[in-house]
């Protein structure tokens, strides 16, 4: 029977189960119900091993939830970087990359022979070339191992570019790398180099950091990477009803990446993208996908490129509605009411987060967003955020504008108290 370990092959799966019942903390064990109760056990501990005194526990009449509790302004370090620092390796990896370095340490290249020759005559261990070369090609790609071509011959040598050579050649470049080690891209690999440099982050603290993003990391660098050689790629998407119906499938999708959108408000990510078999652009949840892929080069890269920032002007969020490449949209007009002597901040608020829209001073206190989107629904989120300054919806779709009124009413009658109350 095998043991519990707290090293995992699989990132994609430790990551549904962080996010799920760890991030969200509503579901109990009894919810579990993707494989027996013993691998909820298995993970329950390694997130428990990760976040130490991170966890919360709550008792309720379904069960103990558990859940992990973290004041991001008050921690100098995302405690959900641990779950990078735990993928599993063979014997076989371990082993190379120590006798490899070992040899290569004198600064002299090598071909791949005389290294399979070195290690079978100096450390009695036997690997196949192809064995060899394999860990040779992920070292060179990660920058360890250089590869130099010497006539038809490539010749393999240690870079002796060091994380510490270059902290003492750039002052502040330690400052530099505690402050990125806590932003939300890329915020694993700045705290990687702070754990080789012997370093912690003491300095910068982030009172509003979506920790949680950092599970998404893992996917960012494959999709950068198709952006820039202009490729597609394949993934499985989940929708938040597949989660609740226990959807282990997904669905699979075939999209050429344009950009990574950043919500300003939730720090939620989403990938914009074509999708050719529906021959129109849509939007993605980083949270929502994974088992990605890199696939071939997309023909008319850039042309599809053009129409995507034509569309993009039309998105007030990430949505681009049911609409074709280019499709039509329907102007829509908001007026607001603010005093220009009183309530100067809402007429700046309003400047600073049209967005894609304009804003227009057209009668005394009044202000008019003309916004031209494809989805008026993310339109009208934002803008309920100023009720009571609404003075008058005109255009975009029917049923958006009969959605607002009925969520009025629904207010007015669950909070506008009774006839006869003289406060309100």
């Amino acid at each position: 029977m095998a043991g519990f370990s707290e090293l995992i092959k699989n990132f994609d799966k430790t990551r549904d189960y962080v996010r799920d019942f760890f991030i969200y903390g509503c579901k109990v064990r009894s919810d579990f119900d993707r494989k027996s109760i013993r691998t909820y056990g298995d993970e329950k501990r390694r997130v428990e091993s990760w976040m130490g005194d991170y966890m919360r526990y709550d008792d309720s009449l379904r069960g103990r939830s558990v859940s992990i509790s973290v004041d991001s302004g008050h921690i100098p370090e995302n405690p959900l970087y641990n779950a990078y620092y735990s993928k599993s390796f063979t014997d076989n990896d371990i082993r190379l990359h120590f006798l490899l370095t070992d040899i290569l340490q004198d600064g002299q290249s090598r071909t791949l022979k005389e290294l399979v020759d070195s290690l079978n005559a100096e450390y009695e261990q036997l690997f196949d070339e192809q064995t060899v070369r394999n860990k040779l090609r992920e070292y060179v790609d990660e920058g360890i191992i250089i590869a130099e071509k010497q006539g038809k011959t490539l010749y393999y040598s240690l870079s002796r570019d060091t994380a510490d050579d270059f902290v003492r050649e750039y002052k502040g470049l330690d400052d530099a790398l505690r402050f990125f080690s806590e932003t939300q891209h890329f915020g694993i690999i700045g705290n990687s180099l702070l754990k080789m440099l012997g370093l912690t982050n003491d300095i910068f603290f982030i009172k509003h950091n979506y920790i949680i993003h950092t599970l998404e990391d893992i996917l960012i660098p494959d999709i950068l990477t198709a952006i820039n050689e202009k490729r597609s790629i394949s993934f499985t998407s989940f929708s938040d009803k597949m989660k609740r119906e226990g959807d282990d499938l997904g669905t699979e999708n075939k999209a050429v990446p344009m950009r990574i959108l950043v919500s300003v408000q939730t720090g939620r990510r989403y990938l914009a993208a074509y999708i050719p078999n529906y021959r129109r652009f849509s939007a993605f949840r980083l949270d929502n996908m994974k088992a990605l892929k890199m696939e071939g080069c997309y023909e008319n890269y850039d042309a599809l490129k053009d129409k995507f920032e034509r569309n993009i002007r039309h998105c007030f969020g990430v949505s681009f509605g049911m609409r074709r490449e280019a499709g039509a949209v329907t102007p829509m007009k908001i007026t607001f009411y603010a005093d220009e002597k009183k309530e100067a901040f809402i007429i700046d608020r309003l400047e600073r987060e049209k967005r894609c829209c304009t804003l227009e001073h057209t009668g005394e206190h009044l202000y008019t967003l003309t916004a031209d989107v494809f989805d008026p629904n993310e339109i009208m989120h934002w803008a309920k955020t100023f009720i009571g300054r609404i003075v008058s919806i005109e255009g975009g779709a029917d049923t958006v504008r009969a959605r607002f009124y009925d969520d009025i009413r629904r207010m007015n009658s669950m909070y506008g108290g009774d006839e006869d109350e003289s406060v309100q």
